[in-house]
């Protein structure tokens, strides 16, 4: 009995004393390990503000942020580093930006992301440097305009971040919406719902202009110039140039001349998405075609099917291409992107449903090639249609 309670004793004793030691080693690594840690922090943060000192956490919950902040630190000379997580084609695209106090950014990075190959890894180059208003002139990349106009959204929202941090104000609302604001306000008695239409006329160019839905009258963008035109046929917008107002109001024009088709229980395909039909008896179609991208990173390729190409094609009556037009897409740099290249679409010019396969397809990606073949096709069979023919079955 005796020696029991001896033992318990003994390694209660040593218990106690493992306890100090930890204890007092842990006094000693804590500190050590404490900065440490926020070395490597900072290590992240100089990334993108090598200027920067001394960086403390910001607890962003006590401020009204754009949707895309998740963290934030400020520096000692007044900037901050804002990390945000967007969508761009994938969900969760993280991205990191300094801003200093001056509203120019310092650096930007991707962290991570499932985007089209490529493209995301070196874009925020584009903005270093730059102030809200310069990285508003950016260009986003034809190709990858999901991923990259999500990375511009993102700058953006950091430098309107930084300044909602600093105690100023910004504005949060998004692009898209900056757009529709600008239409509203471009044809007020449009009561803010439009519809994207192609318009086509002598001029052979495929462009477009936004019908209000009430008919009231439309509004043509240009150089970042929103020109509201009544049913009229009057511009609305002061201060134009007489050839800005000239443009505006034929294009206007056309889109007046011009009737949408109704293709519901045609049996036209259904990847079309609007058919116009002109004065002079054009088909104007707009149509996605079904194309491929490879994405992920750099040592997982990831092929991701089903990528909508936004086509355009105006067809006349005899069924001969006048021309074709590729409006987006999210194909891969160096694969499929090549769509997008007037190289490549303006081929379509000119041919009908005879001949439209004889054009060249795209090296490298047989698949993108063969969805823009079928988008042709449909539109093809889609005039066949709306002049008497009978649908094809599928």
């Amino acid at each position: 009995m005796k020696s029991s309670i001896k033992s318990i004793v003994v390694l209660v004793a040593i218990c106690t004393i493992l306890t100090v030691l930890l204890a007092v080693v842990n006094s000693i690594t804590a500190p050590i390990i404490a900065e440490n840690q926020k070395a490597a922090a900072n290590a992240a943060l100089l990334e993108v503000m090598p200027e920067g000192k001394n960086f403390e956490a910001v607890d962003i919950s006590a401020y009204e942020l754009p949707a895309t902040v998740v963290e934030a630190h400020k520096e000692e000379g007044g900037g901050f580093v804002i990390q945000l997580v967007t969508t761009g084609y994938g969900a969760d695209f993280k991205i990191i930006c300094g801003v200093r106090a001056d509203g120019t950014v310092s650096g930007a990075k991707c962290l991570s992301s499932t985007e089209t190959l490529g493209k995301e890894k070196t874009y925020g180059e584009n903005f270093t440097d730059k102030n809200a208003e310069q990285v508003a002139a950016v260009e986003i990349i034809s190709g990858a305009t999901k991923t990259t106009q999500a990375y511009k959204d993102a700058i953006r929202d950091a430098i309107n971040a930084s300044i909602i941090l600093a105690g100023g104000s910004a504005d949060l609302r998004t692009e898209e919406q900056i757009f529709a604001d600008n239409l509203a306000a471009a044809l007020p008695t449009g009561n803010g719902e439009f519809i994207k239409k192609p318009v086509f006329g002598e001029d052979n160019v495929i462009d477009f202009v936004y019908a209000a839905k009430n008919e009231s009258g439309y509004v043509y963008v240009t150089d970042k110039t929103f020109v509201g035109i009544n049913a009229d046929g009057e511009v609305l917008t002061e201060g134009l140039t007489e050839d800005v107002m000239t443009l505006a109001k034929a294009k206007a024009e056309l889109a007046k001349t011009q009737t949408t088709v109704d293709t519901a229980d045609s049996g036209i395909n259904k990847n079309i998405t609007m058919v116009q039909k002109s004065a002079e008896g054009n088909y104007i179609i707009s149509i996605n075609g079904i194309g491929f991208a490879y994405l992920g990173d750099d040592s997982a390729y990831q092929p991701a099917r089903n990528i909508p190409i936004e086509i355009c094609v105006v067809i006349s009556p005899e069924g001969t291409i006048l021309k074709c037009l590729t409006v987006a897409h999210e194909e891969s740099g160096g694969y499929g992107a090549v769509c997008g290249e007037e190289s490549y679409y303006s081929q379509f010019d000119g041919k009908n449903s005879d001949t439209y396969k004889e054009v060249d397809g795209i090296s490298g990606a047989t698949i993108t090639t063969n969805g823009y073949m079928k988008a042709i096709e449909r539109a093809f069979e889609a005039v066949s249609i709306l002049e008497g023919g009978v649908a094809n079955e599928e």
